[in-house]
């Protein structure tokens, strides 16, 4: 059952996801824009295009002939999957998936306008001066977020007027791809957020992993843990809703299906048609199947019994502070010490202020508290320290 796998992307998401094929037997291709990016590091061949260009997307699936293209970023020219599909090839979950996921606007659109899901009032905007013109139907405080990028580059909260302008230029510069046009979202006051992991199949019934909560910063995740705290009306709803979506993009794989949970009821908020950053969660053994073995089972349409929680668990993530190619990592020695936890590096070959470098993992049995969990998990995260040897360097000058 030897497949080869043509992964795009290749971060932290896709060493995982390449670790999880490997361990069934199949040949992964890894593709990222720059050298020695993660995943690269544990696949069978790398490659280094940029992936918004299509003749050169052509040119890697033509060299390769792959079975499967898997995707893991957005800035990728999904509208070509079509064509690889009509080649014979397997995307991941699908072309269409693919599509309208890697751009809000049409997952949006979709949710709202076709499928008649709970979302944030929204509108759209191509310029600074629709986005003030936008805002004015929408209201103080609102969300703006690119169409197109990932880990919550480029979103911000407007919270004064005085916000605008340089939301708008947060939105273009950190944006992923060639789309200037943004999306802003009613800003909704709930209580929690949760991402619902989400397997769908091609020889089995659709699945749901125990919901995750999480908190962001910047928009982007910073502790996540197992299980969220969600009533059953809500959980059921939730499951609902995701399975709606996931059914109307088609394919295979799993889905990150983000909500926010409000008084008035269950929102949609985002979906990613592969594993989510904070399912990563799953590394501390929560699960019988850990999130990537989930995505590799059901990509390579292998049988998946069941999903089982097995502990509570949590994640934090480990940042870096400063642009450097020269680093180490400084304490991790200290943050293994105690029991019940453990901590993964990504191997980022550079880093960038707030850059995710690592992950700290805590667990512990089915009857503790998660949040002591949680709290272990962030102590442990808070230990490890990103250290560029250049400024070592000029402190001890």
């Amino acid at each position: 059952m030897l497949k080869k796998i043509l992964l795009l992307g290749s971060g932290e998401l896709g060493k995982e996801f390449v670790i999880a094929c490997k361990r069934l037997g199949q040949y992964v291709i890894a593709v990222d824009s720059y050298n020695d990016a993660p995943a690269q590091q544990v696949a069978d061949e790398r490659e280094i295009i940029n992936m918004l260009d299509g003749n050169a997307l052509d040119a890697i699936v033509k060299k390769h002939q792959p079975d499967i293209i898997v995707p893991e970023i957005e800035a990728i020219r999904t509208e070509r999957f079509y064509d690889y599909e009509q080649w014979g090839i397997q995307v991941v979950p699908s072309a269409k998936a693919a599509n309208f996921t890697m751009n809000r606007k049409a997952i949006r659109d979709l949710a709202a306008k076709e499928l008649k899901l709970k979302t944030a009032k929204y509108a759209y905007a191509k310029t600074l001066d629709e986005l003030i013109t936008a805002i004015k139907e929408i209201g103080i405080p609102c969300v703006v977020k690119p169409l197109m990028s990932s880990s919550g580059k480029g979103q911000s909260i407007i919270k004064t007027e005085s916000d605008i302008e340089k939301a708008w230029n947060y939105s273009q510069s950190a944006k992923r791809g060639d789309i200037a046009e943004v999306i802003l979202e009613e800003f909704i006051h709930f209580n929690s957020e949760i991402t619902l992991l989400t397997v769908t199949q091609v020889n089995g019934e659709t699945l749901f992993c125990p919901p995750i909560g999480h908190r962001q910063e910047r928009g982007d995740y910073q502790e996540s843990w197992q299980p969220a705290h969600i009533s059953e009306i809500q959980l059921r709803e939730a499951q609902l809703i995701a399975d709606k979506i996931t059914k109307a993009l088609t394919g295979a794989g799993i889905w990150g299906v983000e909500f926010f949970l409000a008084d008035d009821g269950v929102y949609f908020s985002e979906l990613s048609p592969r594993p989510h950053d904070t399912g990563m969660v799953t590394l501390a053994g929560t699960q019988n199947l850990n999130e990537f073995e989930l995505h590799a089972r059901a990509v390579l349409r292998l049988p998946i019994p069941d999903i089982e929680l097995l502990r509570i668990g949590a994640s934090a993530v480990i940042l870096a502070n400063e642009n450097a190619e020269d680093f180490y990592f400084e304490g991790i020695e200290e943050a293994i010490k105690g029991k019940k936890t453990d901590i993964k590096i990504f191997g980022k070959p550079i880093t960038r202020p707030f850059r995710r470098m690592g992950v700290a993992l805590a667990y512990d049995d089915l009857h503790k508290d998660v949040n002591i969990v949680k709290e272990n998990a962030i102590a442990n995260a808070r230990k490890v320290k990103v250290v560029s040897l250049h400024a070592q360097a000029n402190t001890q000058k």
